[in-house]
């Protein structure tokens, strides 16, 4: 497909998304509050976002706030975090990019990409996630779900596997308005619909549009 076709594509297939899953909410169930999805964010990578609201509801109930957290004896975190996975890890980056949220942005999270990505444990996805959600900016979240469900819709190679390459080739496709909304949908037809293991083609409203879903029809 040309650049062309692919956008055209997309839109379509932005169209359908919105009649299947109406409500396009984040799955880290953070309140609204901002700092608690850079935290709910830093603790879903290689964990499900189901573990991370069960883990975080008493993460949140010890540590109310950004400074508490920051305040909060890493051990302690730790213990608490711990069924997220590397747990050790993310313990010591929550504690620092509260310490840098309180100290250097008196609490308010920055919108700025670069300002984002100077936070302990922060990288594009989680950024792009902060910038959506929280802002409203455009911002493409290139997860498992993204970068292997618009793979087999035929936008890349589906070989392709590179976060950052599949970011800026999604940004230029689809819609700046629909970007974030587009990327919760996606999410949730990779949970229910074109899993990893096996896409069901058969059930997929996108079938016709998808490069893959054609071939198995």
């Amino acid at each position: 497909m040309t650049k062309t076709q692919k956008k055209k594509t997309i839109a379509a297939i932005v169209e359908l998304l919105k009649e299947d899953y109406p409500t396009a909410e984040c799955a880290l169930e953070y309140g609204g509050e901002p700092w608690k999805l850079l935290v709910m964010g830093r603790l879903s990578a290689q964990c499900t976002d189901a573990r991370v609201n069960i883990v975080c509801r008493e993460l949140f109930a010890r540590f109310p706030t950004p400074q508490a957290l920051a305040d909060a004896p890493v051990s302690e975190i730790e213990a608490i975090v711990r069924p997220c996975g590397l747990y050790r890890t993310k313990a010591q980056n929550l504690k620092d990019a509260c310490r840098r949220l309180v100290e250097d942005f008196d609490g308010t999270l920055p919108s700025d990409m670069d300002a984002l990505l100077s936070f302990p444990g922060v990288g594009r996805k989680i950024a792009n996630l902060l910038r959506g959600d929280i802002y409203g900016l455009p911002a493409i979240v290139a997860d498992t779900h993204c970068i292997r469900i618009c793979g087999r819709f035929g936008m890349y190679p589906e070989t392709l596997k590179d976060p950052t390459k599949v970011e800026k080739l999604l940004s230029e496709l689809v819609e700046p308005s629909e970007q974030s909304d587009f990327c919760h949908r996606i999410v949730l037809l990779g949970r229910e619909v074109c899993t990893a293991r096996s896409p069901h083609c058969h059930n997929c409203p996108l079938a016709n549009l998808c490069a893959k879903g054609k071939k198995s029809l």
